[in-house]
């Protein structure tokens, strides 16, 4: 199978739950645009809006790694209705507030009731990450291994449509009755999810053969920090990319802090708004193109050659103050960007067990998101105080190249974003360069495709969860489960069929890359939960005994939907 199949199957519950996640996030990201709109008109000051915009950097970074646990610990639908309910619940309390507050209220940028309100409007927006983070995971889940990196495509498109409809939703929301029409749609949106999620249905994950295994402490609790930080290490060149993809955003953060300015030296406000939403559809453009065409089999390698390429052009648009060129590189960047991070998702969809990818998940988010803040609350004021005088009329950058490249304000931006450019670039080709980057591809290469199967209806099944995964011990083990070893303790797990073959067959379509890919085979009968195949990571684990703290066995867990009768 080569391409998506949205129609039939586990990949039409897949499309569901994007698009029920596109609608939220579009509510989600109006209201947290429209809050930063509506302070400012009611205040006037900058500094509220700047502040508003750290409060959801850092409290992303912050809730990264705890939602990832949650995210493991409990069903992927439970999660996402619990994620709408927690917002909506938020929402309804803050139009209630509106609505008793009286005229002028919120006028005062220091008043504690206009910041109680904006917090926790914040809060309900920070409870849509939940689904951001269990989305990733469900394309493990329901989607076949062959075509996860077009799943992630759609995905990226998602994105670009939610930033596209919140620009333009926002503002006029806000214009037409302040944040009180905001959170009126937001509540009508969120109860129709709830009743869509409600008739979901999400295949549970089937429990694994044998005697049941030992849970900690930390697993109980569903966070584990430790085992997660673990099994980052313990997949070659994993950490590297998340380090990579930190110095990316830390980069990235000198265009979050300047580029508004930048660009609003050349044209008008509106103008400027207008250009951004056309931009945007670069995003869905890209996205679409992923869905289309996939990122190849090296997925890591396409990663750090679109970086190149993304950071070349951040390099070379600033070089002349001309909105063609502006417009030409920033295209490029929005379309590129898709392909980017659906890469990322697509490696540790396959290099990282099933069981730990929302904690791994959680924790890339809190690594990366935590680099763009620092950038973008010091490189401002960097700029204005050391680059901008650097460039002036009598400055010595302006007296070595003001002939060619500029004096100014805007020029000194355009100078950093140079900087930034070509940072990325020698960054990127070191990092094709490096160890890392050459042992993140070998594993991504050896890892199993089908690691995960859903459990059929009436088949026992495990919280959605991988078991084996889920002790300290298994992250200290994931180097195993790509060599060839784990791979024939899995072959032997899936039966005879299988054994010998040099990849696990994929868990929807049946097919694999071993000497019999490629060959019909008859359609099977639902297994039991003795026979359901385990991958590699579970093998290890549950072949073996998991020392370590106090323990209890886990009791047969309930699926995560009930069965049909």
């Amino acid at each position: 199978m080569t391409q998506l199949d949205l129609r039939h199957g586990t990949q039409r519950v897949f499309a569901h739950l994007l698009v029920s996640t596109l609608v939220v996030s579009v509510v989600n990201f109006t209201v947290w645009f429209a809050v930063t709109f509506w302070v400012f008109l009611e205040t006037g000051s900058v500094a509220a809006t700047g502040i508003i915009a750290g409060i959801f950097l850092v409290a992303t970074a912050l809730t990264g790694i705890p939602f990832g646990g949650v995210v493991d610990r409990f069903g992927k639908r439970a999660v996402m209705q619990v994620s709408a309910a927690v917002s909506a619940v938020v929402y309804a309390l803050c139009l209630v507030l509106l609505l008793l507050a009286p005229e002028g209220a919120f006028r005062d940028p220091t008043d504690p009731l206009l910041w109680a309100l904006v917090v926790a409007l914040m809060l309900g927006v920070i409870a849509g990450n939940l689904r951001t983070i269990a989305l990733p995971t469900l394309v493990t889940l329901l989607v076949p291994a062959a075509v996860r990196d077009r799943a992630n495509g759609l995905v990226g498109t998602a994105t670009g449509v939610s930033f596209l409809v919140t620009s333009v939703a926002s503002g006029l929301l806000v214009a037409v009755d302040g944040m009180r029409s905001v959170l009126v749609a937001a509540l009508v949106v969120l109860v129709v999810s709830l009743v869509h999620l409600s008739r979901v249905r999400i295949p549970a994950v089937p429990a694994p053969a044998g005697p049941a295994v030992p849970v900690t402490v930390e697993e109980r609790g569903g966070l584990d920090l430790r085992g997660t930080v673990r099994l980052v290490a313990g997949v070659p060149g994993l950490p590297a990319l998340i380090v990579f993809s930190c110095v990316n955003n830390l980069l990235g953060g000198a265009f979050m802090a300047l580029m508004d300015p930048y660009g609003l030296s050349m044209m008008s406000v509106a103008a400027w708004g207008l250009l951004w939403g056309v931009l945007s559809a670069g995003v869905i453009v890209g996205g679409l193109l992923v869905a289309r065409i996939g990122l190849g089999s090296r997925p890591v390698r396409t990663l750090l050659l679109v970086n190149a390429v993304l950071w070349a052009s951040t390099m070379l648009f600033p070089l002349q103050a001309s909105i063609l060129m502006l417009t030409l590189g920033m295209a490029v960047f929005m379309l590129l960007m898709p392909f980017a991070e659906a890469a990322e998702q697509t490696v540790l969809q396959r290099v990282v067990p099933y069981g730990r990818q929302g904690r791994v998940f959680g924790f890339a988010q809190s690594v990366e998101q935590a680099a763009s803040p620092l950038t973008a609350f010091l490189l401002a004021p960097f700029t204005e105080l050391v680059v901008v005088p650097y460039m002036s009329d009598s400055g010595a950058g302006a007296a070595a190249i003001g002939s060619w490249f500029g004096t100014g304000t805007a020029r000194a931006i355009a100078l950093v974003f140079v900087v930034c450019g070509a940072l990325g670039v020698v960054l990127t080709l070191a990092a094709l360069a490096s160890r890392p980057y050459r042992r993140l591809s070998a594993a991504y290469a050896t890892a199993p495709t089908g690691s995960v199967t859903p459990a059929a209806e009436g088949a026992a099944t495990a919280p959605d969860r991988s078991d084996a995964a889920d002790s300290s011990d298994a992250a200290d083990s994931s180097d195993a489960a790509d060599s060839s070893d784990a791979a024939d303790r899995s072959d032997a797990a899936a039966g005879p069929d299988t054994a010998g073959a040099t990849d696990v067959p994929d868990a929807v379509t049946g097919t694999g890359t071993g000497p019999d890919a490629g060959r019909a085979t008859p359609p099977a009968a639902p297994p039991s939960p003795a026979a359901v195949p385990a991958t590699p990571a579970a093998v290890a684990v549950t072949t073996t005994p998991v020392p370590g703290p106090a323990t209890t066995a886990r009791p047969p867990a309930e699926p995560d939907i009930a069965p049909r009768r």
